[in-house]
């Protein structure tokens, strides 16, 4: 009997050992009330945790946000965070493609009266991969007034994956490309699993062509000065071999 609760002690340990303790999410202030929100993943076993970013702002009637946090409960720190420092709710949320990093906490802020949307494409890639859920779709590209708040989805075509959306609200110039563009920072194009390399060089042109006047322009991974300049280096990037 010892022997085996030994065993069943050691098996407990051994799983405890290899989950990846949570990370905490950061917020760092954009411009006039727009916030990016950095969480954190884990894109394989071998790997540290590696920074997403998210985008959100603070409106008279709630905050707006486009991606989740990484996960429930990095979502769930974005929560308690705004009500917190701005005594807000979060009540949109928009997500540009399927993977965890953009719809890993609907499920949270769906429980807390958020409403969410995203591409129909998207919705179906995610079902298919069994990841959360939005509550709501929508077809082509999509202008949203939310609070005051004019926000724009425009589809560009593949890249990192087939669904991957951009997010334009033209008042403040804020552009938001997501996993689509890479940060100055990035030296590799990152996971290319889901990715379509022949399309992506013509997406990023398509998105350089549209937002010539974008103010900040945010990755989906990574720091993001330097503008639109982010744009010509994810060429760069992906006319690596």
């Amino acid at each position: 009997m010892k022997i085996r609760m030994f065993i069943i002690c050691l098996f407990v340990s051994a799983i405890a050992f290899a989950q990846k303790p949570v990370q905490k999410i950061s917020i760092t202030h954009l411009t006039k009330n727009f916030y990016v929100c950095t969480s954190y993943g884990y894109p394989d076993d071998k790997s540290p945790a590696y920074p997403a970013n998210s985008l959100f702002a603070v409106t008279d009637k709630g905050v707006v946000l486009v991606n989740t946090p990484w996960g429930d409960e990095q979502t769930q720190q974005l929560i308690d965070s705004v009500k917190q420092r701005f005594n807000k709710k979060i009540i949109f949320c928009v997500a540009t493609h399927f993977h965890d990093d953009c719809v890993g906490g609907l499920d949270v802020l769906k429980k807390q009266g958020a409403k969410t949307y995203s591409s129909k494409q998207t919705y179906a890639l995610a079902k298919k991969e069994n990841n959360e859920l939005p509550q709501y779709i929508f077809a082509r590209d999509t202008t949203f007034n939310i609070a005051g708040l004019t926000l724009q989805t425009y589809y560009p075509g593949a890249g990192h994956t087939q669904d991957n959306i951009v997010v334009w609200l033209p008042h403040e110039r804020i552009l938001f490309g997501g996993c689509l563009v890479k940060s100055l920072e990035a030296t590799t194009k990152g996971f290319t699993g889901d990715a379509d390399l022949t399309q992506w060089p013509i997406t990023i042109k398509n998105v350089a062509s549209r937002y010539k006047t974008a103010r900040y322009l945010i990755p989906g991974h990574l720091g993001w000065q330097g503008g639109t300049k982010q744009l010509s280096h994810t060429l760069q990037i992906l006319s690596k071999k």
